[in-house]
């Protein structure tokens, strides 16, 4: 049931319940709010290109996909990556169901709402490719994955093995295990413009050792857009038996793929990121045969040792935020996934072809569409990533985030469905400025 319609009379506000003739007819006008937006949307996929490239130079296509989103134009952000806005329908979903909540919380949130994670549980399920007992909401892909690294038992002298191309959150988890349990984190170094996905793999490989009790491995690396050879490393780890975790927060919703393409028994995301779910989502997917040994992060009875919903209990939190994962959800699904991959390799050409051949420009990610897709990192050389981020921001409305690692440093650009063909070329022209005449 999705919450009741926000033109409720006085005198059913001051009711303590709905009846249920009210909660019917709230459901119908929600309905019809839902339809009359995403009609837009189904009516264009009906006209659409099947081809997925040629889709994704349709500008009439995104043109009314960007008109699906409440944004501020006078700021460019570049930084989806890093967290993207929400289309319309989500917000107003997610306001809906805060408006409704607040009625009355305790009855109305945990009775009415909290139950339809159900639903969104299913249906990230079936986006991921999984049982949907095995996909337990969080609040981001920290938490997700923090879960795991704290969750599974390890002892003094075990190695964690991950690389230099990992989120430093993780890390940091990691090394507090470091000083709390004796364990050791050791970081292998794969080129981060690798020649070829076994180039990565090598990397993993060549770090092992006997006392490798663990691998984490980032599906898509936060600093460049770098996908790596996941299946290659989660048979690597069953080979030797070794578990391992994948840090997908820059992957799912990017460009197609599912669990099975993985092999992975534990996965953790973002989903305010390319799916455009509401700030401070994510999920877990552990395999059920690993959840009875994975350790929740806050306490869980003995009961739900098998219950994939043991990873949820952390208090209090509000319903709407989970429940309108499902718009996002659906948005996603009319849209397309090949759709959006596609348009994030056009978009990132378009202003990529403009400055390749520039002496100062360098690309710090490798533009092959099997390496990479909505992310990219470049640098202009000479100038500092910071200063070039600031100036881009403060002289043309750009926002992008500096990426400084220690073989290389860059900004970090990444457009979205939303993105305008003049907010790319804006950005290309500026980039040529700077990268010809400087920032002072």
């Amino acid at each position: 049931m999705n919450t009741a319609s926000r033109n409720l009379s006085p005198k059913r506000e001051s009711s303590p319940v709905l009846s249920r003739r009210d909660l019917f007819a709230s459901a119908v006008c929600l309905a019809a709010f839902r339809n009359e937006t995403l009609d837009i949307v189904a009516k264009l996929i009906e006209r659409a290109e099947r081809n997925p490239e040629l889709a994704a130079q349709d500008e009439d296509f995104w043109a009314q996909i960007q008109q699906s989103f409440d944004l501020d134009r006078n700021v460019v952000n570049f930084n989806n990556g890093g967290c993207a806005p929400a289309p319309r329908i989500v917000e107003e979903a997610l306001k809906r169901q805060i408006d409704y909540s607040n009625k009355a919380p305790s009855y109305y949130m945990w009775q009415h709402l909290e139950p339809e994670v159900e639903a969104v549980r299913r249906r990230l399920a079936t986006v991921f490719g999984c049982d949907s007992e095995e996909i337990a909401l969080t609040r981001n892909a920290s938490e997700a994955l923090e879960i795991c690294l704290l969750g599974i038992d390890l002892k003094a002298g075990d190695e964690v093995l991950t690389s230099n191309l990992d989120y430093p959150r993780m890390i940091t988890t990691i090394q507090q295990r470091e000083r709390r349990d004796g364990i050791k984190l050791v970081q292998v170094k794969p080129p981060h413009v690798p020649k070829s996905p076994k180039d990565l793999f090598d990397a993993f490989a060549a770090g092992l050792t006997d006392k490798t009790k663990l691998i984490l491995v980032s599906q898509v690396s936060f600093m460049n857009g770098q996908i790596f050879p996941v299946k290659m490393v989660t048979d690597l780890g069953r080979k030797h038996g070794i578990p391992v975790i994948v840090d997908g927060a820059h992957a799912f919703a990017q460009f197609p793929f599912h669990q099975k393409d993985l092999g992975c028994d534990y996965y953790g995301t973002s989903l305010h990121k390319w799916i455009s779910a509401p700030m401070g989502t994510g999920f877990l997917h552990v395999n059920k045969a690993k959840i009875p040994t994975l350790w929740p992060m806050m306490a869980a009875a003995a009961t739900q040792t098998n219950d994939i919903r043991k990873f949820e209990e952390i208090g209090t939190h509000p319903a709407a935020n989970h429940n309108a994962i499902a718009e996002a959800i659906t948005f996603h699904e009319m849209i397309g996934v090949e759709r959006k991959a596609a348009r994030f390799r056009f978009l990132r050409k378009r202003w990529t072809e403009r400055l390749i051949d520039h002496p100062k420009v360098h690309f710090h990610t490798n533009l092959n569409p099997e390496h990479s897709c909505a992310i990219t990192t470049v640098e202009i050389e000479g100038i500092k990533a910071g200063d070039l981020g600031a100036w881009l921001l403060a002289k043309h409305g750009i926002y992008v985030v500096g990426i400084t690692q220690e073989s290389f440093s860059g900004i970090r650009v990444t457009p979205n469905v939303y993105s305008t063909l003049d907010e790319v070329d804006r950005f290309a022209s500026a980039m040529e400025h700077a990268a010809k005449h400087g920032i002072s």
